[in-house]
């Protein structure tokens, strides 16, 4: 219980600490809900919005211009004019931002609900992903965040693991767009259970020949595991890579990483489905003579 308690403080505290370094790199704006501190005058606390035309209006030194400035950069410019009007000598001012003006959050690509969502305030990747109702089973695990104050892009990574999806958690902000891409596919053809394209959206990015067969219910009884075919798409056009597929299943061949777009064809063997059906006659043949003879 005490690990418990121990992993969520934990948690918290790099979540308070990655939320404090993300906002040191934005910019205040219009509209934005600002706290100004000075270390050891607690009279001179104070909460203001920030105006239209980008100043506030502080106690002691009037209106400054805040607006398109770091909450460093706004610290510091107050410290100044605190030294400047003669109010203190050696102030230490610290500005951060309380609550940013309501914007839209717009979430695109493969998400159950794409759209627009109104926040004010920072709020984590998953959150809002959780309010666009998802990824969609074809989404790419690689998010792009892409922020509205800088135009910086950065990409989260949203795991399968909770544990690693809640420790690197990102952050978004007012105004930020948030791009969720289709997942890279692969196509399984011919003899097997459930042909069809399948996302990799594995933790590690890779699937094989092995799983992707898996995934398509496995190879048929009258496929032929020997003859199997990559197909696969280069600068130089297709290339067909022949694939044991029955000497990996054996273990006496290595398996094959896939690429996105690739194509595993399994062939047909029309002997094997001869011998089947004549053996299913065979069978049903005999069935029948032993009902007779009974």
């Amino acid at each position: 219980m005490r690990r418990r308690h121990s992993l969520a403080v934990l948690f918290l505290s790099g979540a308070l600490a990655i939320t404090c370094l993300a906002q040191e790199s934005l910019l205040i704006g219009p509209g934005d809900l600002i706290q100004v501190n000075v270390m050891d005058t607690p009279e001179m606390e104070q909460q203001v919005r920030v105006t239209d035309d980008g100043s506030a209006q502080l106690a002691y030194i009037g209106s400054i211009h805040v607006a398109g400035r770091t909450p460093a950069a706004a610290a510091a410019a107050i410290q100044a004019a605190l030294i400047e009007k003669k109010v203190m000598r050696q102030p230490e001012v610290t500005v951060k931002l309380q609550e940013l003006a309501t914007q839209d959050v717009s979430v695109l690509g493969q998400v159950h609900s794409p759209g627009t969502y109104s926040i004010t305030t920072p709020q984590t990747i998953l959150k809002i992903l959780s309010q666009a109702g998802g990824l969609t089973e074809g989404a790419d695990r690689h998010v792009t965040i892409k922020r509205h104050t800088s135009g910086e892009q950065l990409t989260y990574y949203v795991s399968n693991d909770s544990d690693q999806a809640l420790a690197n958690v990102a952050m978004v902000y007012p105004g930020d767009t948030i791009l969720v891409q289709r997942a890279p596919t692969v196509y399984v053809m011919g003899d097997v259970n459930r042909p069809g394209g399948y996302v990799i959206a594995t933790n590690d990015d890779r699937l094989s020949v092995m799983q992707v067969i898996a995934m398509a219910g496995s190879a048929n009884k009258t496929s032929m595991t020997s003859r199997v075919r990559l197909i696969r798409k280069t600068e130089h056009g297709d290339v067909e890579l022949p694939v044991r597929l029955d000497l990996i299943e054996k273990g006496k061949q290595p398996d094959i990483m896939l690429q996105s777009n690739d194509i595993v064809y399994v062939p047909f063997s029309w002997m094997k489905n001869v011998a089947i059906g004549s053996s299913s006659v065979g069978a049903s043949t005999a069935s029948a003579a032993l009902y007779l003879v009974h």
